[in-house]
Formats: structure tokens, sequence, C-alpha cells
């Protein structure tokens, strides 16, 4: 028994709560359900309940604009590095990792070929191009 192994055990001892197992509630049988009283109350109760409803929905249309209204922040990184993707510096292994792509797509690759490995090249280009910007930008 390795030391990995003596941690797991204790550490599966300590949480019971790992394992989670759970049953499905149990139908209520219409019987059992509340009937509804007069169709008189219910009405004027529905009556009553229109305005402040209507009220409701404007209040979460004002508040789904001013969400929409507000300015998502856009991660400079991001943007950097796209814009080192289709640099000139980056495009030897944007070259590389497009012609994997069409070969891999138009099924004329090697079996079980993915573009794994072209897909970093250019990420770490991108990271690398980008890095030097990005510090200017945080300061």
């Amino acid at each position: 028994m390795g030391f990995w192994d003596a941690v797991t055990e204790i550490i599966d001892a300590a949480t019971p709560w790992a394992t989670v197992e759970a049953e499905a509630p149990a139908d209520i049988p219409a019987e059992s359900a509340p009937a509804a009283e007069s169709t008189e109350e219910t009405t004027a109760e529905t009556e009553a309940e229109e305005p402040a409803a209507a009220a409701d929905e404007a209040e979460e249309e004002a508040e789904e604009e001013e969400e929409e209204d507000e300015d998502e922040i856009v991660d400079p990184k991001e943007t950097l590095e796209e814009e080192c993707r289709n640099s000139k510096e980056c495009a030897p292994a944007k070259h590389h990792y497009d012609e994997c792509v069409a070969r891999v797509t138009g099924g004329t690759g090697a079996e079980g070929e993915d573009c794994v490995e072209e897909f970093f090249h250019l990420a770490h280009c991108a990271t690398q191009c980008a890095a030097p910007k990005l510090w200017n930008v945080l300061k």
C-alpha cells in the first residue's frame, strides 16, 4: 500500500457524503390535493393579482434592459492573443494549424490524426507575442 493509497482511503473515510443516493419524490394522489374553493372566489383573486403581475413583469423587463445595457468586460489577454494569432509573427504556426485542420476535416489525414500539437504551437506563439503587450495594458 502506497502513500497515496493511504491518503485516498483517509479522505474517503472522512467524507461519507461522497456518494450521493437519492430517491424520487413520491407522487401525491389527486384525491389528497386540496380542492379549489368556489369559482367566484378564485376569479376575484386572479383579477386582484393581475395588476400586481403586470407590475412585476414591467420590473423584470426593466432589469433585463439594464443588464443588456451594461458593457461586458473584455479580457485584454484574449484580444491581444487574437491579434497575435493573425500577425505575421505567428503566420507559420497558423499556416501549419490551418493545413492540419483542412487535412483532418477533409479525411486525407492519417488515421487518428488530430491537430493538438499544431494548436499548442499556435497558442504558444500567440502567448509569447501578447505577453509584453499585456503587461503594458495591466500597468
